[in-house]
């Protein structure tokens, strides 16, 4: 190895940059659930990440609450694309961040990456960028999404609501922290 790139390789930690570390798995058992919380999330990761595959039993919508704040001071937008459709959609002042793309379908979940940025950063609102979809043969939909709560409090819980049902058994979400540069 050359002296400069030796130099510099010893200037960096163990762990690569932009590493995912695992902090919570929730599974969802028999009879369902209609929530799904994370909490006590440590503020030693520069963003957070979901990953989720999901069900229910009503084509319905998945809403992101942080903090247990329910004040109308969070905002998003969708762009949903379906079967030979597309369409859009938004709201501010809302109590919530909206997803869309939850499934019905027997045996077919959803898929979702969630991406929370600089969640502990206290000099800032958050932002939050969220992929979902699902395919059932026949149809099936995808959504990308932006979600923004305006609060500049660190993240320390997230509550994932099945906005009119439950989560089904078998529903899965996870939790990483990312450590950054």
């Amino acid at each position: 190895m050359s002296p400069i790139l030796g130099t510099l390789a010893s200037q960096f930690s163990s762990k690569p940059f932009n590493s995912y570390e695992s902090i919570q798995t929730v599974t969802v058992g028999a009879g369902g659930t209609a929530t799904v919380t994370f909490s006590s999330i440590p503020a030693t990761y520069t963003h957070l990440q979901i990953r989720g595959i999901a069900r229910a039993s009503a084509d319905t919508q998945l809403d992101v609450t942080l903090n247990s704040d329910t004040g109308s001071n969070y905002s998003y937008h969708t762009l949903l694309g379906y079967g030979s459709g597309t369409d859009s959609s938004g709201g501010a002042t809302q109590a919530k961040i909206v997803m869309e793309a939850m499934t019905n379908t027997a045996s077919v979940f959803a898929a979702y990456v969630i991406d929370i940025l600089d969640y502990a950063n206290t000099n800032k609102y958050k932002t939050s960028r969220n992929l979902a979809g699902y395919d059932n043969n026949s149809g099936g939909r995808v959504s990308l999404n932006s979600g923004n709560w305006r609060n500049t409090n660190a993240i320390t819980s997230i509550t994932l609501t099945c906005r009119s049902d439950n989560f089904q058994q078998y529903s899965q979400f996870a939790l990483y922290g990312i450590k950054g540069a």
